[in-house]
């Protein structure tokens, strides 16, 4: 792969999150009945970063989960064909009903992992309403999803792939393309 340029540094990072935080309590009217729930891998470090932003903003801490979404792909034939899926776990202790629930994820695609998402939390419990926050949204929809809360919109080719860094996972924050 060959890196083409980036197009969101650790400063850039801060305020798209930043303005996602802002826009979730506005959207909600306060943070009064929400959850946060990050799809592993990197949806994780990004919900407990507007977790904190959240409480900066309002003065309240909004309850944060983890979700696995393994088992939920529709793809798993195709990717376990030569070896067994590696299970995260599922980390959610709030009861989701009467709950807001906000999925984070770092790149919206195609839409799948979102409705594997969906899927997930809906077999957990039943919440009020499922939103939707990505650090960045690259088109190519499979499905009809989108976000409700979006860092960057960055229209790309089926030949460039969204390489998201986090300083937690990756030891830096960086969102680059690279090119196949």
């Amino acid at each position: 792969m060959n890196k083409k340029t980036v197009v969101l540094d650790q400063t850039a990072m801060s305020r798209a999150l930043t303005r996602i935080a802002h826009e979730i309590v506005e959207k909600n009217k306060g943070g009064e009945n929400l959850l946060l729930v990050g799809i592993k891998t990197r949806g994780v470090p990004l919900t407990k970063r507007l977790q904190d932003k959240i409480k900066q903003i309002e003065g309240i801490t909004v309850p944060v989960g983890e979700l696995d979404i393994t088992l939920y792909r529709d793809d798993l034939e195709e990717v376990t064909v030569d070896h067994d899926p590696e299970l995260k776990d599922t980390n959610i202790d709030t009861e989701l009903k009467g709950k807001k629930v906000i999925l984070i994820d770092d790149v919206l695609y195609t839409g799948r992992t979102v409705r594997a998402a969906m899927d997930a939390v809906m077999d957990i419990g039943r919440p009020s309403q499922i939103q939707l926050g990505v650090l960045i949204d690259r088109g190519h929809r499979e499905l009809p999803i989108r976000a409700d809360y979006v860092g960057k919109n960055i229209p790309t080719s089926d030949k460039e792939i969204i390489v998201v860094n986090l300083q937690e996972e990756d030891d830096d924050d960086e969102v680059s393309i690279y090119e196949k």
